[in-house]
Protein backbone atom coordinates (compact mmCIF):
# COMPACT_ATOMS: atom_id res chain seq x y z
CA UNK A 1 0.00 0.00 0.00
CA UNK A 2 1.52 3.15 -1.10
CA UNK A 3 1.69 6.17 1.00
CA UNK A 4 -0.87 9.47 0.42
CA UNK A 5 -0.99 12.54 2.26
CA UNK A 6 -3.77 15.06 1.14
CA UNK A 7 -3.91 18.56 0.84
CA UNK A 8 -6.58 21.12 -0.20
CA UNK A 9 -6.49 20.60 -3.71
CA UNK A 10 -3.45 18.26 -4.49
CA UNK A 11 -2.61 14.86 -2.42
CA UNK A 12 1.51 13.58 -2.24
CA UNK A 13 2.24 9.70 -3.23
CA UNK A 14 5.07 7.69 -1.64
CA UNK A 15 5.71 4.49 -2.65
CA UNK A 16 8.20 1.91 -1.47
CA UNK A 17 11.06 0.35 -3.64
CA UNK A 18 9.48 -2.77 -4.42
CA UNK A 19 5.80 -1.22 -5.17
CA UNK A 20 5.48 0.07 -8.73
CA UNK A 21 3.13 2.75 -9.13
CA UNK A 22 1.38 4.20 -12.65
CA UNK A 23 -0.03 7.41 -12.37
CA UNK A 24 -2.13 8.61 -15.42
CA UNK A 25 -4.12 11.74 -16.32
CA UNK A 26 -6.62 11.54 -18.82
CA UNK A 27 -5.34 8.43 -20.36
CA UNK A 28 -2.18 9.35 -20.59
CA UNK A 29 0.81 8.17 -18.35
CA UNK A 30 2.79 10.94 -15.94
CA UNK A 31 4.42 8.87 -13.56
CA UNK A 32 5.63 5.08 -13.90
CA UNK A 33 7.91 2.86 -11.95
CA UNK A 34 9.08 1.68 -7.99
CA UNK A 35 9.62 3.64 -5.16
CA UNK A 36 8.15 7.57 -6.81
CA UNK A 37 7.05 9.98 -5.25
CA UNK A 38 4.75 13.09 -6.84
CA UNK A 39 2.04 15.09 -6.54
CA UNK A 40 -1.08 14.77 -7.99
CA UNK A 41 -4.17 16.11 -8.21
CA UNK A 42 -6.89 13.45 -7.09
CA UNK A 43 -9.94 14.04 -9.22
CA UNK A 44 -8.23 13.63 -12.60
CA UNK A 45 -5.94 10.91 -11.60
CA UNK A 46 -5.86 7.02 -12.04
CA UNK A 47 -3.36 5.25 -10.01
CA UNK A 48 -2.23 1.91 -9.85
CA UNK A 49 0.40 -0.13 -7.50
CA UNK A 50 1.75 -3.50 -8.09
CA UNK A 51 4.09 -5.15 -5.72
CA UNK A 52 7.63 -6.49 -7.63
CA UNK A 53 8.60 -8.20 -4.73
CA UNK A 54 9.05 -12.06 -3.94
CA UNK A 55 6.31 -13.36 -2.49
CA UNK A 56 5.30 -16.75 -0.59
CA UNK A 57 2.27 -18.40 -1.57
CA UNK A 58 1.03 -22.01 0.57
CA UNK A 59 -0.51 -24.31 -1.34
CA UNK A 60 -3.07 -26.77 -0.04
CA UNK A 61 -5.51 -29.62 -2.22
CA UNK A 62 -6.65 -32.86 -2.12
CA UNK A 63 -6.37 -35.39 -5.00
CA UNK A 64 -6.81 -39.07 -5.53
CA UNK A 65 -4.25 -41.66 -6.51
CA UNK A 66 -5.00 -44.79 -9.26
CA UNK A 67 -5.62 -46.58 -6.16
CA UNK A 68 -8.91 -44.46 -5.31
CA UNK A 69 -7.55 -43.22 -2.12
CA UNK A 70 -7.50 -39.33 -1.13
CA UNK A 71 -4.26 -37.27 -0.40
CA UNK A 72 -3.51 -33.96 0.86
CA UNK A 73 -0.85 -32.25 -1.01
CA UNK A 74 0.80 -28.91 0.72
CA UNK A 75 3.35 -26.98 -0.46
CA UNK A 76 4.41 -23.30 -1.20
CA UNK A 77 5.32 -21.41 -4.80
CA UNK A 78 7.44 -18.43 -4.92
CA UNK A 79 6.77 -16.28 -7.46
CA UNK A 80 7.09 -12.40 -8.79
CA UNK A 81 5.25 -10.12 -11.22
CA UNK A 82 8.36 -9.20 -13.39
CA UNK A 83 6.02 -7.32 -15.89
CA UNK A 84 4.19 -5.20 -13.53
CA UNK A 85 2.89 -2.85 -16.23
CA UNK A 86 1.30 -5.95 -18.08
CA UNK A 87 0.63 -7.04 -14.96
CA UNK A 88 -1.80 -3.66 -14.23
CA UNK A 89 -3.35 -4.20 -17.36
CA UNK A 90 -4.07 -8.00 -16.62
CA UNK A 91 -5.48 -6.93 -13.59
CA UNK A 92 -6.95 -4.75 -11.03
CA UNK A 93 -4.63 -2.99 -9.00
CA UNK A 94 -5.61 0.08 -9.25
CA UNK A 95 -5.91 2.28 -5.77
CA UNK A 96 -7.83 4.85 -3.95
CA UNK A 97 -6.28 7.76 -4.45
CA UNK A 98 -7.53 9.34 -1.18
CA UNK A 99 -6.44 6.21 1.15
CA UNK A 100 -4.11 4.48 -1.54
CA UNK A 101 -5.78 1.03 -0.64
CA UNK A 102 -6.38 -0.84 -3.78
CA UNK A 103 -9.83 -1.11 -4.95
CA UNK A 104 -10.14 -4.82 -5.72
CA UNK A 105 -8.39 -8.12 -4.18
CA UNK A 106 -5.70 -8.49 -7.27
CA UNK A 107 -3.31 -11.07 -4.99
CA UNK A 108 -6.33 -13.12 -4.32
CA UNK A 109 -6.83 -13.56 -7.67
CA UNK A 110 -3.53 -14.34 -8.74
CA UNK A 111 -3.07 -16.44 -5.78
CA UNK A 112 -6.08 -18.35 -6.95
CA UNK A 113 -4.78 -18.86 -10.54
CA UNK A 114 -1.23 -20.56 -9.17
CA UNK A 115 -3.58 -22.56 -7.22
CA UNK A 116 -5.50 -24.09 -9.25
CA UNK A 117 -2.62 -24.46 -11.75
CA UNK A 118 -0.38 -26.25 -9.42
CA UNK A 119 -3.91 -28.67 -8.24
CA UNK A 120 -4.01 -29.48 -12.20
CA UNK A 121 -0.42 -30.61 -12.13
CA UNK A 122 -0.24 -32.15 -8.62
CA UNK A 123 -3.63 -33.96 -9.51
CA UNK A 124 -2.17 -35.14 -12.95
CA UNK A 125 0.98 -36.54 -11.36
CA UNK A 126 -0.64 -38.52 -8.61
CA UNK A 127 -3.38 -39.87 -10.36
CA UNK A 128 -0.33 -42.19 -11.81
CA UNK A 129 0.63 -43.27 -8.95
CA UNK A 130 -0.52 -45.52 -5.56
CA UNK A 131 -1.07 -44.22 -2.31
CA UNK A 132 2.04 -46.21 -1.51
CA UNK A 133 4.19 -45.07 -4.50
CA UNK A 134 2.55 -41.46 -3.49
CA UNK A 135 3.70 -41.15 -0.13
CA UNK A 136 7.22 -42.56 -0.72
CA UNK A 137 8.58 -40.93 -4.17
CA UNK A 138 5.46 -38.52 -5.36
CA UNK A 139 6.97 -35.83 -3.29
CA UNK A 140 9.82 -35.35 -6.19
CA UNK A 141 7.31 -36.27 -8.75
CA UNK A 142 4.95 -33.58 -7.84
CA UNK A 143 7.53 -30.78 -7.09
CA UNK A 144 9.03 -31.46 -10.37
CA UNK A 145 5.92 -31.66 -12.45
CA UNK A 146 4.39 -28.30 -10.48
CA UNK A 147 7.32 -26.19 -11.10
CA UNK A 148 7.52 -27.28 -15.14
CA UNK A 149 3.86 -26.80 -15.43
CA UNK A 150 3.91 -23.27 -13.63
CA UNK A 151 6.75 -22.20 -15.82
CA UNK A 152 5.16 -23.32 -18.77
CA UNK A 153 1.29 -21.95 -18.19
CA UNK A 154 0.79 -18.82 -20.77
CA UNK A 155 -1.84 -17.34 -18.37
CA UNK A 156 0.65 -16.61 -15.52
CA UNK A 157 3.17 -15.43 -18.24
CA UNK A 158 0.69 -13.44 -20.28
CA UNK A 159 0.14 -11.84 -16.68
CA UNK A 160 3.62 -11.02 -16.07
CA UNK A 161 3.94 -13.19 -13.38
CA UNK A 162 7.15 -15.77 -13.08
CA UNK A 163 7.51 -18.56 -10.87
CA UNK A 164 10.37 -18.85 -8.79
CA UNK A 165 9.92 -22.00 -7.00
CA UNK A 166 8.11 -24.92 -5.73
CA UNK A 167 8.20 -27.12 -2.38
CA UNK A 168 6.08 -29.59 -2.05
CA UNK A 169 6.21 -30.58 1.78
CA UNK A 170 3.87 -33.35 2.05
CA UNK A 171 1.69 -35.59 0.86
CA UNK A 172 -0.80 -37.52 3.82
CA UNK A 173 -3.61 -39.63 3.03
CA UNK A 174 -5.83 -39.88 5.62
CA UNK A 175 -5.54 -40.15 9.78
CA UNK A 176 -6.66 -43.80 9.48
CA UNK A 177 -4.95 -44.93 6.24
CA UNK A 178 -2.30 -43.13 7.31
CA UNK A 179 -2.01 -45.58 10.55
CA UNK A 180 -2.17 -48.41 8.86
CA UNK A 181 0.33 -47.46 6.24
CA UNK A 182 2.69 -47.06 9.49
CA UNK A 183 1.83 -50.07 10.92
CA UNK A 184 4.39 -52.40 9.24
CA UNK A 185 6.98 -49.71 9.74
CA UNK A 186 6.20 -49.62 13.57
CA UNK A 187 6.13 -52.72 13.65
CA UNK A 188 9.98 -53.02 11.91
CA UNK A 189 10.52 -50.20 14.52
CA UNK A 190 9.02 -51.98 17.39
CA UNK A 191 10.63 -55.16 16.75
CA UNK A 192 14.19 -53.66 16.12
CA UNK A 193 13.18 -52.02 19.84
CA UNK A 194 12.63 -55.48 21.26
CA UNK A 195 15.91 -57.06 19.81
CA UNK A 196 17.40 -54.09 21.25
CA UNK A 197 16.06 -55.01 24.41
CA UNK A 198 16.66 -58.81 24.33
CA UNK A 199 20.32 -57.87 23.04
CA UNK A 200 20.28 -55.31 26.17
CA UNK A 201 19.00 -57.93 28.61
CA UNK A 202 20.87 -60.64 27.19
CA UNK A 203 24.04 -58.52 27.47
CA UNK A 204 23.04 -58.19 31.43
CA UNK A 205 22.77 -61.36 31.81
CA UNK A 206 25.81 -62.23 30.29
CA UNK A 207 27.35 -59.17 32.24
CA UNK A 208 25.74 -60.72 35.80
CA UNK A 209 27.06 -63.74 35.14
CA UNK A 210 30.44 -62.59 34.44
CA UNK A 211 30.25 -60.78 37.91
CA UNK A 212 28.75 -63.86 39.50
CA UNK A 213 31.42 -66.19 37.74
CA UNK A 214 34.09 -63.74 39.04
CA UNK A 215 32.90 -63.48 42.26
CA UNK A 216 32.83 -66.75 42.50
CA UNK A 217 36.49 -66.91 41.25
CA UNK A 218 37.14 -64.64 43.90
CA UNK A 219 35.58 -66.52 46.59
CA UNK A 220 37.59 -69.51 45.10
CA UNK A 221 40.83 -67.77 45.33
CA UNK A 222 39.98 -66.40 49.04
CA UNK A 223 39.06 -70.39 49.73
CA UNK A 224 42.24 -71.30 48.48
CA UNK A 225 44.70 -68.31 49.84
CA UNK A 226 42.85 -69.32 53.23
CA UNK A 227 43.55 -73.16 53.38
CA UNK A 228 47.16 -72.01 52.66
CA UNK A 229 47.00 -69.37 55.42
CA UNK A 230 45.59 -72.22 57.75
CA UNK A 231 48.15 -74.67 55.92
CA UNK A 232 50.88 -71.94 56.88
CA UNK A 233 49.63 -71.07 60.56
CA UNK A 234 49.27 -75.36 60.84
CA UNK A 235 53.66 -75.44 60.52
CA UNK A 236 53.68 -72.41 62.41
CA UNK A 237 51.87 -73.90 65.38
CA UNK A 238 54.09 -77.52 64.80
CA UNK A 239 57.02 -75.59 64.21
CA UNK A 240 56.12 -73.32 67.68
CA UNK A 241 55.24 -76.71 69.17
CA UNK A 242 58.48 -78.75 68.21
CA UNK A 243 60.52 -75.71 68.99
CA UNK A 244 58.91 -75.61 72.57
CA UNK A 245 59.18 -79.39 73.02
CA UNK A 246 63.17 -78.72 72.20
CA UNK A 247 63.57 -76.19 74.67
CA UNK A 248 61.72 -78.21 77.36
CA UNK A 249 63.89 -81.28 76.22
CA UNK A 250 66.91 -78.77 76.68
CA UNK A 251 65.72 -77.53 79.70
CA UNK A 252 64.52 -81.15 81.17
CA UNK A 253 68.54 -82.44 80.40
CA UNK A 254 70.06 -79.25 81.56
CA UNK A 255 67.68 -79.69 85.20
CA UNK A 256 68.74 -83.31 85.15
CA UNK A 257 72.38 -82.58 84.89
CA UNK A 258 72.05 -80.06 87.23
CA UNK A 259 70.22 -82.52 89.67
CA UNK A 260 72.80 -85.04 88.45
CA UNK A 261 75.25 -82.89 89.44
CA UNK A 262 73.67 -81.93 92.91
CA UNK A 263 72.94 -85.12 93.70
CA UNK A 264 76.29 -86.16 92.95
CA UNK A 265 77.90 -82.86 95.01
CA UNK A 266 75.51 -83.52 98.25
CA UNK A 267 76.74 -87.12 97.75
CA UNK A 268 80.11 -86.28 97.65
CA UNK A 269 79.53 -83.74 100.60
CA UNK A 270 77.71 -86.32 102.59
CA UNK A 271 80.97 -88.99 102.16
CA UNK A 272 83.13 -86.08 102.80
CA UNK A 273 81.36 -84.82 106.04
CA UNK A 274 80.66 -88.82 106.81
CA UNK A 275 84.32 -89.42 106.86
CA UNK A 276 84.97 -86.25 108.76
CA UNK A 277 82.06 -87.44 111.37
CA UNK A 278 83.89 -90.77 111.41
CA UNK A 279 87.17 -89.18 111.60
CA UNK A 280 85.76 -87.08 114.63
CA UNK A 281 84.47 -90.01 116.47
CA UNK A 282 87.48 -92.30 115.89
CA UNK A 283 89.43 -89.57 117.59
CA UNK A 284 87.03 -88.75 120.25
CA UNK A 285 86.89 -92.69 120.79
CA UNK A 286 90.66 -92.58 120.92
CA UNK A 287 90.44 -89.93 123.73
CA UNK A 288 87.97 -91.85 125.61
CA UNK A 289 89.96 -95.31 124.65
CA UNK A 290 92.48 -94.18 127.64
CA UNK A 291 90.36 -91.99 129.65
CA UNK A 292 89.84 -92.75 133.12
CA UNK A 293 85.97 -94.85 133.81
CA UNK A 294 85.36 -92.13 136.72
CA UNK A 295 85.57 -89.62 134.27
CA UNK A 296 83.83 -91.20 131.93
CA UNK A 297 80.95 -91.40 134.13
CA UNK A 298 80.98 -88.38 135.42
CA UNK A 299 81.03 -86.81 132.09
CA UNK A 300 78.10 -89.27 130.90
CA UNK A 301 76.53 -88.02 133.72
CA UNK A 302 77.07 -83.99 132.55
CA UNK A 303 75.78 -84.96 129.41
CA UNK A 304 72.59 -86.98 130.87
CA UNK A 305 72.11 -83.72 133.41
CA UNK A 306 72.04 -81.46 130.19
CA UNK A 307 69.12 -82.91 128.38
CA UNK A 308 66.86 -83.17 131.74
CA UNK A 309 64.25 -80.36 131.57
CA UNK A 310 64.11 -78.00 134.31
CA UNK A 311 63.00 -78.99 137.81
CA UNK A 312 61.73 -76.20 140.07
CA UNK A 313 62.01 -78.02 143.31
CA UNK A 314 63.39 -81.28 144.45
CA UNK A 315 62.77 -82.93 147.49
CA UNK A 316 65.07 -85.59 148.88
CA UNK A 317 63.84 -87.65 151.90
CA UNK A 318 65.82 -89.72 154.27
CA UNK A 319 64.39 -92.91 152.93
CA UNK A 320 65.03 -91.65 149.06
CA UNK A 321 68.70 -90.84 150.15
CA UNK A 322 69.40 -94.19 151.90
CA UNK A 323 67.84 -96.56 149.50
CA UNK A 324 70.06 -94.13 146.63
CA UNK A 325 73.38 -94.75 149.11
CA UNK A 326 72.32 -98.31 149.47
CA UNK A 327 71.51 -99.05 145.86
CA UNK A 328 75.23 -97.03 145.39
CA UNK A 329 77.42 -98.95 147.60
CA UNK A 330 76.05 -102.41 145.80
CA UNK A 331 77.49 -101.08 142.44
CA UNK A 332 81.20 -100.73 142.98
CA UNK A 333 82.80 -98.61 140.30
CA UNK A 334 85.80 -99.53 138.25
CA UNK A 335 89.34 -99.43 139.87
CA UNK A 336 91.43 -96.47 139.01
CA UNK A 337 94.67 -96.01 137.12
CA UNK A 338 96.14 -96.57 140.36
CA UNK A 339 93.59 -99.90 141.60
CA UNK A 340 91.69 -97.90 144.29
CA UNK A 341 88.20 -96.82 144.35
CA UNK A 342 87.73 -92.87 142.64
CA UNK A 343 87.71 -90.37 145.23
CA UNK A 344 83.60 -89.52 145.39
CA UNK A 345 84.81 -85.69 146.25
CA UNK A 346 87.03 -85.01 142.92
CA UNK A 347 87.16 -81.29 141.45
CA UNK A 348 84.48 -80.23 139.51
CA UNK A 349 85.21 -79.21 136.26
CA UNK A 350 82.26 -76.35 136.32
CA UNK A 351 83.19 -75.42 140.35
CA UNK A 352 82.38 -75.42 143.39
CA UNK A 353 78.59 -75.14 142.69
CA UNK A 354 78.15 -78.38 141.08
CA UNK A 355 77.61 -78.99 137.40
CA UNK A 356 75.05 -75.84 136.74
CA UNK A 357 76.48 -73.82 139.82
CA UNK A 358 73.81 -71.43 141.48
CA UNK A 359 71.23 -73.20 139.69
CA UNK A 360 69.84 -75.52 141.39
CA UNK A 361 70.83 -78.67 139.62
CA UNK A 362 72.78 -81.44 141.11
CA UNK A 363 75.42 -80.53 143.36
CA UNK A 364 73.54 -77.24 144.15
CA UNK A 365 72.82 -76.22 147.97
CA UNK A 366 71.36 -77.78 150.86
CA UNK A 367 67.57 -77.55 152.15
CA UNK A 368 66.11 -78.09 155.28
CA UNK A 369 65.39 -81.95 154.24
CA UNK A 370 68.07 -82.46 152.05
CA UNK A 371 69.35 -80.76 148.74
CA UNK A 372 66.81 -78.71 147.51
CA UNK A 373 67.13 -77.16 143.89
CA UNK A 374 65.10 -74.01 143.16
CA UNK A 375 63.73 -72.38 139.95
CA UNK A 376 64.32 -69.67 138.94
CA UNK A 377 62.81 -69.71 135.26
Amino acid sequence: MVHIQRRPFVSHLRADPVQWVRHQRSGAVVHEGPGLAFWFRPLTAALSEVPIDDRELPVLFHVRTRDFQDATVQGTVTYRITDPGVAATRLDFGVDPSSGQWRSTPLDQLASLLTESAQQHAVDTLAALDLTEAVTRGLTEVRTRVAAGLSEDARLSDSGVSVLGVRITSIRPDADLERALQAPARERVQQAADAAGFERRALAVERERAIAENELQNQIELARREEQLVERKGLNDRRRAEEAAAAARIESEARAERDRLAAATAAENRRMLGAAEAEAHAAHVAAYANADPAVLLALAAQELAERFPDIGTLNITPDLLSGALARLGEVRPPSGPDGGTPALNAPNPRGPQGPRGARGRPGGGQGPQGPIVQDHT
